[in-house]
């Protein structure tokens, strides 16, 4: 597998994010990421350790002006930005959606459609010098109905719809867009709401980091507009 030179991962001091960096760094990848906390910024660097090519921004995706300055410092740093991983995101649900809080549809939208068509829009012309890739995570569960988190299934569509666009717009210039759609994944915080649970149908965020990569990789060059589901035990 040809790894990427450059990746930029979005929300990547999260379990998901994590995963799919210490991929990238094994892969021999220089990896940034954006983060919101510095102590997990600090606990990632920790983690990776001395020597590693990792670099962090703080930013809010979902400010235009920070999603682009965040893409720039990005790609300076990196020297190329072949690969972008869209792993920043929320999720809210539980409630019918006449019941939900009402800014719960303003903030699903942020998180994880917002924040994605900022950096998409950065990243792209960089993307188009040299070739490369952006993986979105997507939801299996916004495919299948999305009912008692409309918002979260609404945002999450409207990111597929923008995976798919992208594809087109961008197969001309050498530019990949797919994305992964995970299900439940295998988190501590999912272990913890969901205690009772059968876990026998989890994904891990290992298995779904190995999925990201491949499509970041050479090794995907034919694929594009793709919605993979990587909802399996892992």
């Amino acid at each position: 597998m040809s790894a990427p030179r450059g990746v930029l991962v979005t929300g990547g001091t999260g379990i998901l994010g994590r995963a799919v960096v210490r991929r990238l760094l094994e892969g021999g990848t220089r990896v940034a990421v954006s983060y919101r906390r510095t102590g997990e910024w600090q606990s990632l660097q920790a983690e990776a350790g001395v020597g590693a090519a990792l670099f962090g921004f703080e930013a809010d995706l979902s400010d235009a002006g920070q999603a682009q300055g965040l893409v720039e410092r990005a790609a300076a740093e990196l020297r190329v930005l072949d690969g972008v991983a869209l792993v920043a995101g929320g999720w809210a649900g539980g409630t019918s959606f006449d019941e939900a809080p009402v800014d719960e549809w303003s903030r699903m939208l942020r998180a994880n459609l917002d924040s994605a068509a900022y950096v998409c829009r950065a990243a792209l012309p960089h993307l188009r010098r040299q070739g490369g890739g952006i993986v979105a995570v997507g939801s299996r569960a916004a495919e299948q109905g999305g009912g008692g988190m409309a918002a979260y299934a609404v945002s999450k569509l409207a990111l597929h719809a923008l995976v798919r666009a992208l594809a087109q717009e961008n197969r001309r210039d050498g530019v990949r867009v797919n994305a992964v759609l995970p299900g439940t994944i295998d988190t501590p915080a999912n272990r913890e709401a969901m205690k009772n649970a059968d876990r026998s149908s989890w994904t891990t965020p290992d298995s779904i980091a190995r999925v990201v990569l491949f499509l970041l990789s050479s090794d995907s060059a034919a694929t594009t507009g793709a919605l993979v589901p990587v909802d399996a035990p892992g």
